[in-house]
């Protein structure tokens, strides 16, 4: 292989959505882990992969029922004080994997699990892995059987790499999990609400609070701000659900039909016209509306205020980040600056923005990480990059890699990122 694969955004504009190139679907060839995502996309990934997600469950604990080479990835999270005492291990040998013996086995388990903490959990998260999705196995029916021995609500989460590219991939699926335990119950505040799609919370200093209480909004509830299970349970309250990551859309729509709460969906966006505009919307959705001009004025200020002191800066845009890509890049050359490559996976929610991208920026080349061709990758001239994957594209570039744990969001989450980007240069 002579180079890495690439096209350019007018190239990908004109072949459209359903002719994005074999070479950029991870469906289509071997998957090439690079040094740049492999610990985010590897069994035991940073951020949030289905292990550490499905603990978001409070007071819960996890048994993962896996081979050894599955497992010791899991080592990494139990050294974190949080979850020193959460994770536990059914290691499957050759005959386990070849009879589904293992099976039988994680009743058991879940026992002998239980007699060792010192407190009885909320829940147990049954962790299984890709040999039970070949297996075919029934884990609900083998939840009903812990639940049955020991009393304490067992759910099934399902580390299945297998079904990355189906309906319902790992993430979408462990969110469904882990809002499975709500029961539904009376609605007596007409204005209580949960936002939905993130494992860590937003950032305090979002817009999104204030905004949503100056209409009325009286409780405010998200997963991961709940400190115990009593806590969670009230999320079933909620009169509705703002869904702010599309992972989460069939966790709303199974908490519609069991809850009866309907949702809301917005999207973690970067251009200061669009983020105005959603709260337009939201706020029609609701019947009422949002005085957020403040917030605008204040972030279009930010914005021009980092252009005046850098002028016309050329970005590198990776996929490990708290944004999309494709839509981040559209912004920077919105707002005058070069984009000059983009690591990304594409697909039809993000290449709505590539024909407006292919207008202003044509020559802009998008890379796909998983690529096997990435291995001939040879690093392009960017003044900064925002990524944790460009940091190891261009290792003595300025950057950010834009990945914390907190979750930014609306104008807020564009101020922070101007001012990592200020810092990064400066």
């Amino acid at each position: 292989m002579s180079q890495a694969y690439f096209k350019t955004t007018k190239q990908l504009a004109e072949l459209g959505v359903s002719n994005i190139p074999d070479e950029m679907k991870s469906s289509e060839h071997l998957i090439y882990s690079s040094p740049a995502t492999l610990s985010f996309n590897s069994p035991g990934a940073k951020g949030f992969g289905v292990k550490r997600a499905g603990l978001a469950v409070p007071d819960s604990v996890m048994l993962l029922v896996s081979p050894g080479c599955c497992g010791r990835n899991t080592s990494l999270f139990r050294a974190e004080p949080q979850y020193r005492d959460r994770f536990f291990f059914q290691l499957l040998d050759d005959t386990d994997i070849v009879t589904g013996r293992h099976l039988t086995k994680i009743p058991q388990a879940v026992e002998e699990m239980l007699s060792v903490l010192e407190t009885t959990p909320s829940a147990v998260m049954i962790c299984i892995t890709c040999v039970d999705a070949l297996l075919g196995t029934d884990m609900e029916r083998v939840c009903r059987k812990v639940t049955e021995k020991t009393g304490i609500p067992a759910v099934a989460c399902y580390m299945y790499a297998l079904t990355r590219e189906k309906r319902l991939p790992p993430m979408g699926a462990v969110r469904t999990s882990v809002y499975s335990l709500l029961e539904k119950r009376e609605k007596r505040n007409p204005v209580d609400m949960n936002i939905m799609g993130y494992f860590t919370p937003i950032f305090d200093s979002s817009e999104l609070y204030p905004l949503l209480k100056s209409v009325g909004i009286k409780n405010i509830r998200e997963l991961s701000r709940c400190k115990n299970f009593e806590e969670y349970k009230e999320l079933s309250k909620a009169n509705f659900n703002l869904v702010l990551n599309i992972e989460a859309r069939a966790a709303a729509q199974d908490m519609q039909e069991r809850l009866g709460i309907p949702f809301i969906e917005m999207l973690r966006l970067y251009r200061p016209d669009k983020i105005r505009n959603q709260y337009r919307l939201l706020g029609q959705a609701l019947g009422v509306s949002f005085d957020d001009a403040q917030y605008f004025e204040a972030t279009r200020k930010h914005i021009d205020d980092f252009k005046n002191k850098y002028g016309n800066v050329t970005f590198a845009v990776g996929e490990i980040q708290k944004g999309d890509p494709v839509e981040m890049a559209l912004m920077l050359v919105e707002e005058g600056f070069k984009v000059k490559e983009i690591f990304a996976t594409l697909g039809e929610l993000n290449f709505k923005f590539m024909k407006r991208l292919a207008e202003l920026s044509p020559d802009t080349k998008v890379y796909s990480n998983m690529s096997p061709t990435m291995l001939s990758y040879e690093e392009e001239k960017v003044d900064i990059y925002i990524g944790a994957d460009c940091d190891y594209y261009h290792p003595d570039t300025p950057g950010i890699e834009w990945c914390d744990d907190e979750e930014p969001f609306g104008y807020d989450g564009v101020n922070k990122l101007f001012e990592r980007l200020d810092k990064a240069l400066s």
